[in-house]
């Protein structure tokens, strides 16, 4: 494919990815097909995605805590479990097979966004819950969403999202914090390998990256000021993505 045609493919589409990731998690499941459409093999395509996710979502990172809303005694703390959630996760999808799981997930999907679409749910908040037993949800569910990511991955920031919402009781700001802090963390980390074994495509990579930032910081603004009402609708779009994603794998 010509070199102008992928850089119009890819660049607009890595610009929404960001825009949806920084609101509600997901950003993946629009700029990895973004690479794959543009004819670039698979482990390029992978690891230049995560140089441009990388850079949108540090940039997210940074606008989040600039607004004050990460914890980030809470936030570090989750990071490391959620390291160790991802490589017990990429182990059991050596025993696992991975049909089953897409299975599992077909039943998931349709049950995570009729909890979205209920009424009070994100735009709402819980009653929050004393620090200790906050931090010890939040731990398990960065473990938790942690395996998912090392095993399957798509949407790991919409789910994270969700439970720290949903189980956890952090305040959505909070949990989004959270959420990008444990994202930057884990893509960075990813991103070294793939440049280490010279996988990722220069200059594509931080081209790319640029318009993903542009994204990022226009879905933070986004978030700041709309919290759940923004987020509400954008997470539906990720999940319903996720879901034909999952049937076309099945079929």
């Amino acid at each position: 494919m010509d070199i102008l045609l992928q850089y119009l493919i890819i660049c607009p589409l890595v610009m929404v990815a960001g825009f949806v990731d920084a609101i509600a998690g997901g950003g993946g499941l629009i700029s990895l097909p973004a690479y794959l459409i543009s004819g670039l093999p698979v482990h390029n395509a992978i690891a230049t995605n995560k140089m441009s996710s990388t850079m949108g979502t540090v940039l997210a990172t940074f606008k989040f805590a600039r607004s004050g809303f990460i914890p980030w005694k809470l936030a570090l703390t989750c990071v490391c479990f959620a390291f160790a959630g991802s490589s017990l996760g990429a182990r059991l999808a050596l025993l696992m097979d991975s049909h089953i799981f897409l299975l599992f997930m077909v039943v998931v999907l349709p049950l995570t966004a009729i909890y979205v679409t209920r009424g009070k749910a994100l735009i709402v908040e819980k009653e929050p819950y004393t620090y200790k037993k906050t931090a010890v949800l939040s731990i398990l569910m960065a473990l938790l969403i942690g395996v998912y990511d090392g095993f399957y991955g798509p949407g790991t920031g919409t789910f994270l999202l969700l439970l720290l919402t949903g189980v956890a009781h952090l305040p959505l700001k909070e949990a989004n914090g959270v959420t990008k802090v444990i994202n930057s963390t884990t893509n960075i980390a990813a991103l070294c390998v793939f440049l280490l074994n010279g996988k990722v495509l220069f200059p594509l990579g931080p081209i790319a990256g640029l318009f993903g930032m542009v994204g990022n910081y226009l879905g933070a603004l986004y978030f700041a000021k709309g919290g759940a009402k923004n987020v509400k609708p954008v997470i539906m779009t990720v999940l319903t993505i996720f879901f034909l994603k999952v049937l076309y794998e099945l079929l």
